[in-house]
């Protein structure tokens, strides 16, 4: 790991956490905003497939920011952080690279088993099924990728929140270091 102090994250790491951002947030509109078109839509599929495709993408680039991260490491936040509040952080931030990994699998997992296919963009060309359709693990893995995903709209508000927080209430430059 570079041990190179700096104000800020890697351009690299700044790019990634702001790309993903952008990716959660459309794999949630496009989920939750489904209803809008009628099931068996040409509409619909395009907002699911839609969907699939930002949770690929996010698992991906989750791999690549990781590795970022590793290689880059991270500014100090100045002032330092308490030992509860620094050891908070860390567990807020484990969770999240969980979820961005955990969450696409689930995904796959669920869309497999339910028979569904994952077609590559703008083509006829299914990404080819991993497991065999099993009706009844498919609805489980379904319902335990939309409990975590309910959690995690909670976990990437406190992080907002928390952003926030530091930037206003604590004056510190955690906010500033991924700007």
């Amino acid at each position: 790991m570079n041990t190179t102090q700096r104000p800020r994250y890697a351009p690299t790491l700044r790019r990634l956490h702001w790309l993903m951002a952008v990716l959660i947030l459309l794999a949630y509109v496009l989920i939750e905003q489904r209803g809008l078109f009628q099931r068996g839509s040409a509409e619909r599929a395009m907002m699911v497939q839609g969907h699939y495709w930002m949770g690929i993408s996010i698992f991906v680039l989750a791999w690549w920011r990781l590795g970022s991260r590793f290689r880059s490491g991270a500014p100090p936040i100045t002032p330092a952080l308490d030992q509860f509040s620094a050891v908070l952080a860390k567990l807020t931030h484990l969770a999240l690279y969980a979820f961005f990994i955990v969450m696409p699998i689930l995904g796959m997992l669920t869309v497999w088993t339910d028979g569904k296919q994952v077609m590559l963009p703008l083509t006829d060309i299914a990404l080819p099924a991993l497991l065999p359709v099993n009706k009844d693990l498919a609805e489980n893995l379904e319902d335990i990728h939309k409990t975590i995903g309910s959690v995690f709209y909670w976990v990437i508000g406190l992080h907002i929140v928390a952003a926030f927080w530091h930037h206003y209430g604590r004056h510190d430059d955690t906010l500033k270091r991924m700007l």
